[in-house]
């Protein structure tokens, strides 16, 4: 471990986007990674269906204007556009009339009509809701399966001030593949958590398992569940106000249970959305078919995401076979052969799918994105702007950030 001019915590990808950035201009850069592996939250796997899947992200949203669309047409990466509107809604085990399906579809602009104008002194999604009367079908989209948090833990402003993240696309080889290949290029030293970050020097001292870093700033890319849970010690302690924006950014879940049916599509199209209503906010969203694969990706969001993902695997693939049952007869059960669960919430490392800022606390954010002292800099999803909780809007956000720590180094070098 040496001396450089910059120390990037985090090898997801905001860390890589600040390193490539930074060592474009020529500066001296080392980034550790508390797993072994590179791409954070974006992971594409084979293990589970013989087949790439992605147990992070895997939607590029914002095509127009995420760099890593262009990224997937450069490497011939597979794409299919997925505007993901509902197609199929079912409420228990009665489908939905075409009538309801138009009401649903009224109510969700309707939704969007009332977040747009909302000036009500409360910044609490929920409240909106009732007021607009919305049905369950909108309510769901805009909370558990959009910012991984229900929406009585929805900053109305947080969510309003999220940019249009149309087109989507889809990719066959997994996006968490196509980030990897992307960073294959960074020097990153893996399985080396950072302990402790030492800032009451001239510049930081960063505490690894591996050793100690000195550099003149380092730049944090971990998520806020890790910030929150103090897994990283900063001495002396982060200004009041880091301390309780970090607390007021907790992480969302969006957890994913993907079970292959064999032998049947279920009438369905591949590509369709599918949403189960259930009560209790148990509402299941289903990805059906993608690629014309074998796969059903069921998706819970929310509270009840972290009540999935403690039940564990088994339980929750039991959980989404029984509902297929419920809507699809029972000749389905035998149709399925394997499943799994994503598990965020026991990635020590992560803590979560990704921040959203309590009612009343959007400006968490900003207060977040502030250097302190000069020396310690924060960047990721949950400091991209209106392309927050997206992998585009994390890679944006480290190479601006690198790019302000270079300007700084860059002054300080002419003042010396």
């Amino acid at each position: 471990m040496t001396d450089v001019d910059v120390v990037i915590v985090g090898a997801g990808c905001a860390g890589l986007a600040a390193a490539k950035r930074l060592l474009a201009q020529g500066l001296t850069v080392t980034v550790v990674e508390a797993m072994d592996r590179i791409g954070g939250r974006a992971w594409t796997t084979t293990t589970d269906f013989g087949i790439p899947f992605d147990i992070g992200c895997a939607w590029i949203h914002a095509a127009d204007r995420n760099p890593f669309f262009s990224e997937a047409v450069a490497a011939g990466w597979t794409l299919q556009h997925h505007d993901m509107a509902l197609d199929h809604l079912w409420f228990g085990k009665r489908k939905a009339t075409a009538a309801e399906m138009a009401a649903e579809a009224r109510a969700a602009a309707e939704l969007a009509a009332c977040i747009e104008r909302h000036k009500d002194e409360s910044d609490r999604l929920s409240t909106l809701v009732e007021a607009c009367h919305s049905l369950r079908a909108s309510a769901t989209f805009a909370g558990p399966m959009d910012y991984g948090v229900d929406d009585d833990e929805i900053s109305v402003t947080d969510f309003r001030s999220a940019a249009d993240l149309d087109p989507n696309y889809f990719t066959r080889e997994g996006f968490g593949a196509l980030i990897h290949r992307w960073g294959a290029d960074v020097p990153v030293t893996l399985s080396t958590p950072v302990r402790r970050i030492r800032w009451d020097g001239p510049g930081v001292e960063v505490e690894t398992d591996g050793g100690t870093i000195r550099a003149r700033a380092v730049i944090v890319t971990v998520s806020t569940g890790v910030l929150a849970f103090e897994d990283i010690t900063f001495t002396p302690d982060l200004p009041d106000e880091h301390l309780e924006a970090i607390c007021d950014l907790p992480m969302g879940l969006l957890t994913k249970v993907p079970v292959r049916i064999e032998g049947t599509r279920l009438g369905l199209e591949p590509f369709d959305d599918l949403l189960l209503e259930r009560h209790a906010r148990h509402d299941l969203y289903f990805l059906a078919f993608p690629f014309d694969t074998d796969l059903m990706v069921g998706f819970v969001g929310g509270d009840f995401a972290w009540e999935m993902e403690a039940a564990g695997r088994a339980a929750a693939v039991d959980f989404v076979t029984d509902r297929l049952v419920d809507i699809f007869g029972s000749d389905l059960r035998r149709a399925v052969t394997a499943g799994t669960m994503t598990n965020w919430s026991a990635e020590r490392h992560v803590r979560g799918a990704y921040a959203a800022a309590r009612p009343g606390k959007a400006h968490a954010r900003e207060v977040l994105a502030r250097p302190v002292g000069e020396r310690i800099w924060f960047a990721g999803e949950a400091l991209a702007g209106g392309l927050k909780q997206t992998a585009g809007g994390a890679r944006l956000s480290g190479e601006a950030v690198a790019g302000k720590v270079a300007l700084w180094l860059a002054h300080q070098d002419d003042a010396a």
